[in-house]
């Protein structure tokens, strides 16, 4: 995505790397001014809430500016770096002694408007709308800015110093302007009743944060509830950041996948009516059948464990019981019932948990599942997972039994109605055939939402996927 903001310089915007996504943390430049760059050239990696992605230059012509540091995370459409093209690329080609800026250096202003929705290199950037950002007015020191707007908030809510002279009159929308806030926080607003069009925005380009709306609700120190509001006294200097002892704690900023995954946790958690039933199983004819498939050729090459087979006997169940494999739409107060499967596998990684899935894993046969489970694994351990391929799940498994643990209770995936957690597998005593003997056995729980499946749909679908570890040949049987 670029804009052109004379003859000779074109900015580069930061690109919707993937559907619905609104920024992403700038990890690494591979550029810096002066550079010479050609088309298709990759200039950075940015991380977004599900993946890290490598960003090319789409034209040829050297970097006259980096506007944000490594560590900085920026909306989509921000532009972000600078780049001297045409006749103007000669020029910018000696020394230049521009350091990378703190902010962008063009302003909506100067930007062209496109005309509806327009390409970018990778998916979508922002299009012009009636919730276009408007650009900040008043001090042009971003820090200033801010204390500024929270210095308003504070004094709107009653707690904040009142000043001797009239205080500036904060920004508020015109009537037919929709405040800007991005969905998390109006859903917030609209959970602690707070209107929008009477909260001063603290963020940039005049977006509401969190902190917004809970200061426009929020009680003066000492404050009773509903008490009629008193003078304002004077407040207190702004209390010093608390300190901890770095010897004894690290604090680790949320962000990137670890910050999608727990606003993802969170929603499904308190959104989705979970319920989780478990059973034990004896597997041992199936790890007996995956000893014997590791020496077959047709599997030469690829990743042959139980994890296969326990995803074989997920899909079968699925197949026997189809109406598990569904989502609940609360817009239009349907179930949608998939007629595909698109099979999650929980990977984590050094950036966090992850969830890409199989596309149309219900139509692979044996060897061809393991061929696929065998990329996904691979790529998830490099951090080469596509935002698309953590896209469009319906069913996930993750396997706890890795780390050593019996089983869990696992969060449902958003949009997804069902999770299969499975446990170790240990060598445990067993009655087999009338006798106490040592066998293969392993744990299994199924959490699905109670929304769309009730108790018996949910047991069937579990009794399906041990009856099938249990005895592999029903693999075909049940075929």
């Amino acid at each position: 995505m670029t804009t052109m903001t004379d003859s000779s310089v074109r900015e580069f915007k930061m690109p919707d790397v993937g559907e619905g996504l609104t920024e992403a943390e700038i990890l690494k430049w591979y550029v810096e001014p002066g550079d010479t760059v050609t088309d298709g050239q990759v200039v950075c990696e940015v991380e977004t809430a599900k993946a890290a992605v490598e960003l090319p230059i789409p034209y040829d012509g050297v970097v006259r500016a980096l506007h944000f540091p490594e560590g900085s995370t920026v909306d989509v459409g921000t532009s972000i770096i600078a780049v001297g093209v045409g006749d103007g690329a000669a020029a910018a080609a000696e020394p230049v002694q521009e350091a990378v800026a703190d902010t962008p250096a063009t302003t909506e202003a100067e930007e062209p408007k496109p005309e509806g929705r327009q390409p970018v290199l990778v998916g979508y950037g922002v299009s012009t709308s009636s919730t276009r950002r408007r650009p900040r007015k008043g001090a042009k020191d971003p820090a200033a800015a801010q204390d500024a707007s929270a210095a308003i908030q504070a004094e709107m809510n009653g707690h904040g110093p009142s000043a001797p002279s009239a205080p500036p009159v904060p920004s508020v929308p015109a009537a037919g302007d929709r405040p800007l806030a991005k969905p998390p926080v109006r859903k917030l607003a609209k959970d602690l009743g707070v209107d929008l069009a009477t909260v001063v925005p603290s963020g940039p380009d005049g977006v509401i944060t969190r902190e917004d709306v809970h200061a426009a609700v929020a009680p003066a120190p000492g404050e009773a509830p509903g008490a009629a509001p008193a003078a304002v006294a004077p407040a207190p200097s702004p209390a010093a950041p608390a300190s901890y002892d770095t010897a004894r704690e690290t604090r680790v900023p949320v962000k990137g996948v670890r910050r999608a995954t727990a606003a993802a946790m969170v929603g499904s958690a308190f959104t989705a009516p979970h319920v989780t039933e478990f059973v034990t199983v004896d597997v041992t004819r199936t790890m007996k059948l995956v000893e014997e498939l590791k020496q077959d050729k047709e599997y030469t090459g690829l990743r042959v464990n139980p994890l296969l087979l326990i995803s074989k006997a997920l899909l079968v169940a699925i197949r026997r019981n189809p109406e598990i494999n569904a989502s609940w739409d609360e817009a239009a107060q349907e179930i949608v019932v998939k007629h595909y499967v698109n099979l999650g596998i929980a990977a984590a990684t050094p950036r966090g948990l992850i969830v890409p899935n199989i596309k149309d894993a219900q139509a692979q046969t044996l060897p061809q599942l393991a061929g696929s489970l065998g990329e996904l694994v691979s790529t998830a351990r490099e951090g080469r997972t596509s935002p698309a391929a953590m896209q469009g799940g319906t069913v996930t498994i993750t396997n706890v039994g890795v780390f050593g643990v019996d089983t869990g209770t696992p969060i449902l995936n958003p949009g997804e109605s069902a999770i299969l957690a499975v446990g170790a597998i240990k060598l445990q005593p067993w009655v087999h055939k009338g006798k106490v003997k040592p066998r293969q056995v392993t744990t299994l729980a199924l959490s699905f939402d109670h929304r769309l499946v009730d108790g018996e749909l949910g047991s069937k679908v579990l009794a399906d996927v041990a009856a099938v570890l249990e005895q592999p040949k029903r693999l075909i049987s049940w075929a």
